[in-house]
């Protein structure tokens, strides 16, 4: 009878062998693919976009408007060259009399900071205690009138005369003031008038007041 357990031994052997290579194979491979570190993706960045958030476009920024244009309204007032009646001081000098008349320099300082002008003729008019008129407005007597230009401090004069009412007979009365009014305005300044009786009426009333001209008087 043949032995046939050894050649059934050996296949069995070389089965098991086999089968213990592929378990072995097995672990192995499962051990690397575990401890391998997997590679990071590195976050995606975007830059976001101002207009699609809102869904309106940008724009540029305005430009501002130029400045100063107030100011130089301010300053176009301020230097147009008039003297404005609350930049000057009104006086009425010393009485200087000769042949019959009476002669009076209105007197216009400059209390300004600035540089102004006078030209032409101040407005004149007597008037009693509570304002009223005294007598009709002077006569502008025959001249040439000119640009004074008046620094700070500095003054112009015209001359306001009249016949002695001694000797011209005309009708009379007191003045409580003088309202000067400068050339080109509207509001007075009042200058109390200390001088006497003035001619209000009568054929010989007449006063007359001449063109400004530089200085304080003759």
């Amino acid at each position: 009878m043949a032995n046939t357990s050894r050649p059934v031994r050996r296949t069995a052997l070389l089965a098991s062998a086999a089968a213990l290579l592929g378990l072995v194979g097995a672990c192995g491979s499962e051990s690397s693919t575990s401890t391998a570190p997997r590679p990071t993706q590195a976050p995606r960045t975007t830059t976001p976009d101002p207009g699609a958030a809102t869904g309106a476009a940008t724009t540029p920024a305005a430009t501002a408007a130029p400045s100063g244009t107030a100011g130089s309204a301010s300053a176009s007032a301020r230097t147009d060259g008039r003297c404005r009646t609350g930049e000057l001081r009104a006086e009425v000098g010393r009485v200087d009399p000769g042949a019959g008349q009476r002669n009076f320099p209105i007197v216009l300082t400059n209390t300004s900071d600035r540089t102004c002008t006078v030209r032409g003729y101040p407005g004149a008019a007597f008037v009693d205690a509570s304002g009223g008129q005294l007598g009709p407005d002077p006569v502008r007597a025959p001249s040439s009138p000119g640009t004074v230009t008046l620094t700070p401090g500095k003054s112009a004069w015209a001359g306001l005369s009249f016949s002695s009412p001694q000797i011209s007979g005309a009708r009379t009365a007191t003045p409580a003031a003088l309202l000067v009014t400068p050339p080109d305005e509207h509001d007075p300044i009042r200058v109390a008038w200390t001088a006497g009786e003035v001619p209000v009426g009568g054929d010989e009333s007449s006063v007359k007041v001449t063109a400004l001209e530089p200085g304080t008087g003759p």
